[in-house]
């Protein structure tokens, strides 16, 4: 289920239809979330046909043959195209994902486009990620050493480096955060998924030399006990990673430091 932060005393309507199909064509009906806080008016979701003969096989392209053809008025974050830069993640048939990663032939029947769940809206599918933000910079995602620095570089065995694979590889899409239930309902205090993984990430790099530090920034009721392993995380997350698993392994050397 979609869940989204609206303007107060305000609901979602039905808005506007453009571009019916009236040609031949492979058309298929996009509906997308749309409010401008400028308006002053209640969101809505827009109806828009394009015929996907003339449009690129991904959700993005969809939504940019919108902007540039149709509607110039629709509002989306987009950059890299190819599900590295996180830019595009929005809530995509009922689940977050990268538009750019989404193909239009996943998607059977109407096509919904809402922005990230529980998140504040800025405008049509541009959410609020300020708090998201400071929350990963809280962990302090950098190398923290006390020894002096090498001249060339720190040096790091084979196994110690695949301890990292499915770590890194995190581009802070928030398709994670904002698909946790936990995360919906204590993002003032819960690090979330996201920065959670992140936080593990370093705590297990074999170079890093503040481990204690991190562990004890994470020492806090909500920091990271929030977290209950309802795996939306897992499930949503478009490069595939499990931030439930980072998380439970934080928890076991949180309980192991205590020994």
């Amino acid at each position: 289920m979609v869940q989204l932060t609206l303007p107060k005393n305000s609901k979602i309507q039905k808005g506007k239809t453009w571009n019916s199909p009236d040609v031949k064509g492979a058309w298929r009906e996009v509906r997308v979330y749309r409010w401008d806080p400028d308006t002053g008016e209640n969101p809505r979701v827009d109806t828009y046909w394009i015929d996907t003969e003339q449009c690129g096989p991904m959700v993005l392209d969809a939504l940019i043959k919108i902007k540039n053809e149709i509607d110039p008025s629709l509002t989306f974050r987009r950059s890299c195209r190819e599900g590295i830069c996180g830019s595009c993640s929005m809530n995509i048939d009922g689940m977050n994902d990268l538009a750019c990663l989404k193909g239009l032939d996943e998607i059977t029947g109407p096509i919904n486009i809402y922005p990230l769940p529980h998140l504040k809206v800025v405008k049509d599918l541009v959410g609020d990620l300020t708090n998201f933000y400071a929350q990963h910079r809280s962990i302090e995602p950098w190398l923290k050493t006390d020894t002096a620095t090498p001249p060339k570089e720190w040096k790091q065995s084979r196994d110690d480096r695949e301890k990292l694979d499915g770590l890194y590889e995190c581009i802070l899409c928030a398709c994670c955060s904002t698909a946790c239930p936990s995360y919906w309902w204590n993002s003032d205090r819960y690090l979330g998924p996201a920065a959670l993984l992140q936080a593990y990430r370093w705590v297990i790099d074999s170079r890093d030399e503040a481990t204690g530090d991190r562990l004890d920034n994470l020492e806090d009721p909500f920091r990271i006990y929030r977290c209950h392993t309802i795996m939306n995380c897992a499930k949503t997350c478009p490069k595939g990673l499990n931030p439930a698993k980072a998380i439970a392994e934080l928890k076991k050397l949180m309980v192991q430091r205590r020994v």
